[in-house]
């Protein structure tokens, strides 16, 4: 299989790159910054891209089996601590995803021979703060500016289906991983004797296992009868309280020293509502297409994570 990936260089990228390389897949990454640290698998390449055209690369999509589309400026931003949304960085963060889907659709038309299926970035940020609420694939967009990003990302390669190319649309939770993302952030006070919850810890927290992200974009791959939103997260969501004492419990650390969720908006603004605002999201439609998940409570997938540092 010949599988083109965009933000093949990000946390769930990485991943998932060498989960096909090791399979003996052809992987292709389309980067503005082609690199490399170290040698690549004899089946990996980078072709370089400005993730707002198709000139000069379309003819990677020629004949790809796949499309995985994971590009988009980071929301959170890449420091160690929050990035504020300033209105530079919304737009960043929205053009960065619309322009990718628009170059991807562009390259598209061009293909003679189009991709099977397209894997199509998203979150679960679409569905806006829900409080306790149960949510599932059919739970409708919120009105917050994370849904609309998530909207508008996903709309971004809709035109894919009238070319008749399947699509699945994987609105992913926080994925838990030692390499990056939020858990390094999260664990650092428990590092220092001063975790706990935040704000009131009463919100749901979206986690899934990195190795289930990856396993999960496999299977909608793979499976023909997979298209439209699937939520990416474990089928046992649990509050932030709930998972910062399953946090401690893995780190042998406390966890009673809560951050008030005042002074988190206070020092990041806007941002914080990632944090403070929750989405109780089931993977309904995961679980009915027979999705067997590898980590489904928070303390085991912490417990692998800390242990074989993924």
């Amino acid at each position: 299989m010949r599988v083109v990936i965009t933000g093949g260089t990000g946390l769930i990228g990485q991943r998932l790159v060498k989960s096909l390389a090791e399979d003996g897949h052809q992987v292709v990454i389309l980067s503005r910054n082609p690199h490399q640290d170290g040698p690549l698998p004899a089946t990996v390449s980078f072709a370089k891209w400005d993730a707002k055209t198709a000139e000069g690369w379309a003819q990677q999509v020629d004949d790809a089996d796949a499309i995985v589309n994971l590009a988009g400026e980071s929301i959170a931003g890449d420091g160690f601590l929050p990035a504020r949304w300033t209105p530079d960085r919304k737009r960043a963060i929205v053009n960065s995803r619309v322009n990718a889907g628009k170059a991807l659709i562009e390259a598209m038309r061009k293909a003679v021979n189009k991709p099977a299926v397209l894997i199509q970035s998203s979150a679960v940020g679409y569905y806006g703060p829900r409080k306790a609420e149960e949510i599932t694939e059919d739970t409708p967009a919120g009105k917050d500016f994370l849904a609309d990003v998530c909207k508008q990302w996903e709309a971004s390669t809709a035109e894919a289906e009238a070319m008749g190319i399947r699509r699945a649309i994987i609105r992913t939770g926080v994925v838990l991983s030692t390499q990056g993302g939020a858990l390094p952030r999260q664990s650092f006070p428990f590092r220092l004797f001063a975790g706990g919850p935040l704000g009131s810890g009463k919100q749901y927290y979206p986690w899934i296992h990195i190795d289930d992200e990856i396993a999960a974009i496999r299977y909608l791959i793979d499976n023909p009868a997979a298209s439209g939103a699937y939520n990416l997260t474990a089928p046992n969501p649990v509050t932030n309280a709930q998972f910062s004492r399953a946090l401690g419990r893995v780190m042998k650390r406390p966890s009673i020293v809560p951050v008030p969720g005042f002074s988190f908006k206070l020092l990041f603004g806007e941002v914080s509502t990632v944090l403070l605002d929750g989405q109780r999201a089931i993977p309904a439609r995961l679980k009915e297409m027979g999705y067997d998940f590898r980590f489904p409570q928070p303390e085991g997938a912490l417990h692998d994570l800390f242990h074989n540092k993924k």
